[in-house]
């Protein structure tokens, strides 16, 4: 896993069939094509290289020109955004779903995991959302760390805290809803831990999607994971 924060750009997002930098007439078929290509490359580098790859293997990758990644993302932190928000928007929903579908707290926390780490995107969180603070001992969160209001507080050194910019995605806040949710049915359960928080269940995802060049490989290892790192999460009698 190589997430590497980067600065997030105020520039609007490329959506769907229209160019990286406003919103202009509907792309023509082969520039939809090329669109197309970029962004499955661009999911696919920054997956296996972090966010801190360049554009240029992005391009490699999708076999086009450099300059034609720059025409639809007119700069590194449009398109770093774009798959941000796109793989943060399937995280979101795959939690929703797992909360609609299982009435079991800890089956809807360990399905939401496991169609999570299955699906890849961990591997392509914001790097705010992935970035955990150790807190000193009677201290509080730094202004512009807005504490996770599902995650339990614990106090004392060494208190792990996931700490998200003031400035924080619309879509990053609705993740960390979600799998609150989830976190706090869990533990009230007495199924979760009750020292695991939101940032915990967050950087699971994240760890247990290793990038390995066999797909088959990938599958059993992240399932062998991730059946580790549950055991890790349950509560166990005293």
């Amino acid at each position: 896993m190589h997430v590497q924060d980067t600065h997030w750009s105020a520039a609007p997002l490329a959506s769907s069939g229209r160019t990286g930098g406003g919103r202009g007439a509907p792309l023509r078929v082969d520039a939809q094509r090329n669109l197309e290509h970029v962004l499955r490359a661009a999911r696919e580098v920054f997956g296996e290289l972090g966010y801190g790859a360049p554009m240029e293997d992005v391009a490699r990758r999708a076999r086009v020109g450099v300059g034609t990644v720059y025409r639809r993302f007119p700069s590194k932190d449009v398109l770093v955004r774009r798959i941000a928000e796109e793989e943060t928007a399937r995280l979101t929903e795959q939690a929703r779903t797992a909360l609609g579908q299982e009435d079991e707290p800890w089956s809807a926390l360990s399905r939401f995991l496991r169609t999570s780490v299955a699906s890849g995107a961990g591997r392509l969180l914001p790097p705010q959302v992935l970035r955990v603070g150790v807190a000193e001992e009677g201290g509080t969160p730094a202004a512009d760390e807005a504490r996770v209001p599902q995650q339990r507080s614990q106090g004392g050194a060494g208190e792990l805290r996931l700490v998200e910019g003031a400035g924080g995605e619309p879509g990053t806040a609705a993740l960390l809803e979600v799998v609150g949710r989830l976190v706090e049915r869990a533990r009230a359960a007495g199924e979760l831990r009750a020292d695991v928080s939101v940032s915990d269940v967050l950087l699971v995802i994240a760890t247990a999607a290793p990038s390995l060049p066999d797909a088959a490989q990938q599958a059993a290892a992240s399932a062998r994971l991730l059946d580790i790192l549950l055991e890790g999460l349950r509560s166990r009698p005293a």
